[in-house]
């Protein structure tokens, strides 16, 4: 087949993709080409070819030529934002044109006002199936000039995938936080098990699915259609695998706005580069990143400079010496994941990814190829990412951008041979700093250190999330102010509130100690006490269970004086995985669990999974609203087999009895029927004839005002605050900018539960929560006024609850809970909790 020439699709000055001041066209990111200064006002087909997209802002154009070649037109640079305003659209999607006919006309005067450059990038997409063998050079052209000659790669490609070897497989994805690090990584590694050449496309950009940064430089979100493509001799196999991959949701969860930025990203893209001065009251405000109270001493980190000579020493010296560095970090990063929790072992698994990722490495061989330093090469390929992902307006993937210094900085150092000096902290430390990187965090001792602050990071960035997990208060754009607070200045971090006292006053730091020091006291006293029973005192009996997701769980329950444990998380079994654990492994958990509690309760929720958590093996649609969707115990009726194993499971667990079970996410009498069904069908195969307890979780609304209905039938009913909260009061707990106003205590949510212990007094049944509000010590003597009678809280925390149920009596319990109702807010509730007695 013959080559394709493309002619010039606008009037303008010509110029290297490389000018374009836009790290993904000048990186290469979409694909090879030239870019264009315009100086006409209308964009034409360059040749004859079908429209495959036009941008929803339609200041782009993707085109297929009857060979297969992919072209990519890009009118201006971040001309998105003008959502369309200035464009005029003369094609649709699926029109053929032939070259020369018009596809756009825009607005040059309004583009050259707004937009950040008029540059227009036209880019061959997919350069697996063809080079660029000859293009024009610096001139002005004129519409239909020559500009570039393409040939396909191995012999003639059509457009059609079928006869081009190349297959796809359109995927709607179904992924809440969209295509992040995680997501991407585990693509990557799929996708490298095949040897076809697999790709992603969304809209009008397209990048390999093996390499991770590039699927994040997509900015695929929830809800996208996407395009999973590939060619070779395993294209189908790929394709298959990786349709389904991202179908299966991956697990994600938790909702974050679809464009609106919080206030940690705004602060993150703005904050300034160095300090500026104090607030006078010396309190500055930031974002919640992990909570706690701490008091010490500022300590201010700043990473030093790295210099990368730019000029190599010979193209096999510099890439062997970048492969060595890689390999270093890659071995450093491999042993670190060996230790610590899954947090941290699913940070440094996407560390890993990033640090394999084929086209980073691609893009430095070939600045090394060019005559430059393998620590300058790194350092471009990484930077370029670095602008895509920062200039992509999307919140989670800007907060990715740590990870990618992160490395750059350790592959840096591994390539000089320095090391990253540790810093000698001194007990009770403070640490503040611009931005602060999760080896940096994993690298300091916990036990010295306090707490932290940023002046830039976002809430979910690995490092909030790794502090949560080492139980290091933590503040996030705190913003440039931070950056001005003296090396060892007393300070007052108060994570929950968002607050970071500067110097404080001899009043605010006594009453700071006060209040540590009272629940530290608070914590040994409940400590000592926690194996004691838990009586009111008057007398009434109130269990306190704890929550449990795995063997360790179960031991720290016990531990902690738990009396039982009021929800088993068993999705532990369920997710990470390809296929179902079987009957036998599930029997052999439930077990281990049951006999770790030693004859306590133990409650088995059953699998809960969809919305916030999905298993690869169970695809569930896509759906425009996972929180309303396949949930809870709709998911075990769909798929009755698993709930009919799982069932069988639990009632092999001995001493018969003691596993009681519990339906999550029930909106109707119905739902509890079908699976009593079910459980009584594998009671008859098992030949069991005793009683088996089956609960109902209270979540919805539904539930919770029809409970009479449901305890006429359920054995036991336990509340679910987290997820009735967010529905009774229609905010996702999700969101980070609705964080603070999603309160269990709102006055809405207290009547609901009212409502739910009245209906079940009627059947005589008891009552539990357990939800986070269980754990919320506030809430404690008010739950028991409604008629709550067994609580499950977190392990850590049981012991402060009995110590505080200890302290109550069920009749001013009770008066509290008549005039919580009748407050307005959930702020008057805690205020009248605070003031209660017992």
């Amino acid at each position: 087949m013959s080559n394709l020439v493309l002619s010039a699709p606008m009037k303008g000055w010509i110029a290297p993709l490389d000018e374009t001041p836009d790290a993904v066209f000048a990186e290469r990111m979409l694909g090879d080409g030239l870019a264009i200064d315009p100086l006409g006002s209308t964009l034409h087909a360059p040749c004859d070819a079908t429209v495959v997209t036009v941008h929803r802002a339609r200041h782009a154009v993707t085109l297929r030529a009857a060979n297969g070649a992919e072209i990519l037109m890009h009118v201006g640079l971040e001309t998105v934002a003008l959502n369309g305003e200035g464009f005029t659209v003369f094609v649709e999607e699926g029109q053929a044109v032939k070259a020369g006919d018009k596809l756009l006309g825009f607005d040059l005067d309004l583009l050259a006002q707004r937009a950040r450059s008029l540059i227009t990038p036209v880019v061959v997409t997919n350069l697996d199936a063809f080079r660029i063998v000859r293009r024009d050079q610096d001139r002005e052209l004129a519409v239909g000039d020559f500009l570039m000659e393409l040939s396909p790669i191995g012999g003639a490609v059509s457009a059609s995938p079928e006869s081009a070897g190349e297959v796809a497989r359109d995927v709607v994805v179904p992924l809440v936080h969209g295509i992040h690090a995680r997501p991407a990584a585990r693509i990557a590694e799929t996708a490298r098990k095949f040897v076809a050449e697999v790709a992603l496309v969304a809209i009008n950009r397209r990048a390999s699915a093996k390499s991770p940064v590039g699927v994040m430089s997509l900015a695929i979100r929830h809800g996208d259609a996407i395009q999973v493509v590939a060619s070779g001799v395993d294209a189908d196999a790929a394709i298959l695998a990786l349709a389904e991959l991202i179908e299966s949701g991956m697990g994600e969860g938790g909702s974050v706005p679809a464009q609106a930025p919080t206030r940690a990203l705004a602060v993150a893209e703005a904050a300034p580069s160095g300090p500026i001065e104090l607030p006078r009251d010396g309190v500055l405000k930031g974002v919640l990143a992990a909570p706690g109270l701490a008091i010490g001493k500022a300590v201010r980190l700043a990473s030093a400079d790295i210099v990368v000579r730019e000029a190599g020493e010979g193209v096999a010296h510099e890439e062997a010496a970048l492969a060595a560095a890689i390999d270093t970090v890659r071995i450093r990063i491999e042993t670190a994941a060996m230790k610590g929790d899954k947090a941290r072992k699913a940070i440094l698994g996407a560390h890993l990814a990033f640090l394999e990722d084929p086209e980073l490495s691609a893009g430095a061989r070939r600045l090394i190829g060019e005559g430059k330093s393998a620590g300058f090469a790194w350092r471009k390929a990484v930077g370029g990412y670095v602008d895509a992902l920062r200039g992509l307006g999307d919140r989670r993937l800007a907060e990715r951008v740590d990870d990618l210094v992160d490395l750059e900085r350790q592959v840096l150092r591994a390539l000089s041979g320095e090391e990253e000096g540790e810093a000698v902290l001194p007990p009770g430390s403070i640490l503040l700093a611009d931005e602060l990187l999760p080896s940096q965090l994993m690298g300091v001792d916990p036990g010295v250190v306090a707490g932290f602050c940023t002046a830039r990071g976002g809430p979910t960035s690995h490092v909030a999330i790794l502090a949560a997990a080492m139980g290091i208060p933590a503040l996030v754009a705190v913003g440039g102010a931070v950056l001005s607070v003296e090396d060892g200045a007393a300070l007052i971090l108060d994570a929950d509130s968002g607050t970071l006292r500067v110097a404080p006053d001899a009043p605010a730091l006594e009453a700071a100690q006060t209040a540590l020091a009272q629940r530290q006291e608070r914590k040994a006293a409940a400590k000592a006490a926690a194996h004691q029973p838990c009586v009111t005192r008057d007398g009434t009996r109130i269990e306190v269970f704890a929550n449990t997701g795995s063997l360790n769980d179960a031991l720290a329950a016990v531990a902690n004086g738990a009396e039982g444990s009021g929800l088993l998380r068993t999705e532990f079994l369920f997710l990470d995985r390809e296929t179902p654990p079987d009957e036998d492994e599930q029997a052999r958990q439930y077990q281990a669990i049951a006999s770790a509690l030693d004859g306590r309760p133990l409650i088995i929720r059953t699998l809960d999974v969809g919305g916030d958590k999905a298993a690869p093996y169970l695809p569930i649609p896509a759906e425009e609203n996972p929180a309303l969707g396949l949930r809870g115990v709709r998911v075990s009726l769909w798929r009755p087999h698993l709930l009919k194993t799982q069932l069988r499971a639990i009632l092999r667990v001995t001493p018969l009895g003691q596993c009681k079970i519990m339906v999550p996410m029930v909106a109707s009498l119905d739902e509890l029927r079908a699976v009593r069904a079910v459980l009584d069908e594998a009671k008859r195969e098992l030949g069991i004839v005793e009683a088996i307890e089956l609960g109902v979780m209270i979540e919805t609304p539904a539930a919770a005002v029809t409970a009479d209905l449901i305890a006429a039938e359920a054995d036991f009913l336990s509340i679910g605050t987290n997820d009735l909260t967010q529905y009774v009061l229609a905010m996702d707990r999700g969101n980070p900018e609705l964080a603070a106003r999603i309160d269990a205590l709102h006055p809405a949510v207290l009547r609901m539960i009212d409502q739910t212990c009245k209906g079940a007094a009627k059947h005589h049944r008891w009552v539990g929560v357990c939800g986070g509000l269980a754990s919320d010590l506030a809430a404690v003597p008010i739950l028991l006024g409604l008629g709550v009678t067994e609580l499950s809280t977190t392990a850590s925390i049981a012991p402060e609850v009995k110590a505080r149920v200890r302290g109550l009596s069920l009749d001013t319990c009770r008066s509290l809970a008549a005039q919580v109702l009748d407050q307005t807010s959930p702020e008057a509730v805690r205020a009248l909790s605070k003031s209660f007695g017992a």
